[in-house]
């Protein structure tokens, strides 16, 4: 993977992206213990030069919902989508809903050649959903 976008392999960028890999939407900090566990003291400023270098590599992808930090995850290249539950903030990724990306067609694209469409549902997860109506 690595080699493969021109990046040298490294213990930080292995680690990175097998934390990725192993909690999809995880936040920098979570991240950062994961690689802790892995590699013992590392630098938040490393993970964060490697977070940066791969995802503008494109083998990470940057979410940020509002009102929630940064996250990443390793699903990459299919223009798919996020559902986020409002009270506890968990994230779920959801499928184009109809038809080849960019799954969505702009009412006037301004003369854009659109070729990528970032939609975020809101609602509620199925643990909040209960405990809201108990």
């Amino acid at each position: 993977m690595l080699r493969g976008v021109s990046l040298r392999v490294t213990r930080p960028r292995v680690a990175v992206l097998s934390a990725v890999h192993g909690h999809p939407h995880a936040d920098t900090d979570s991240i950062i213990g994961a690689v802790r566990a892995d590699l013992g003291e590392v630098s938040h400023q490393a993970v964060y030069d490697v977070l940066r270098a791969l995802t503008t590599a494109g083998l990470l992808r940057r979410i940020q919902p509002l009102g929630s930090v940064a996250r990443y995850e390793s699903r990459v290249g299919d223009n798919h989508h996020h559902v986020v539950c409002r009270s506890c903030g968990a994230i779920a990724d959801v499928d184009c809903a109809v038809g080849p990306a960019p799954c969505l067609t702009a009412s006037n694209d301004h003369g854009f050649a659109i070729d990528e469409a970032e939609v975020i549902y809101w609602g509620r997860c199925p643990t909040c959903s209960t405990a809201t109506s108990s």
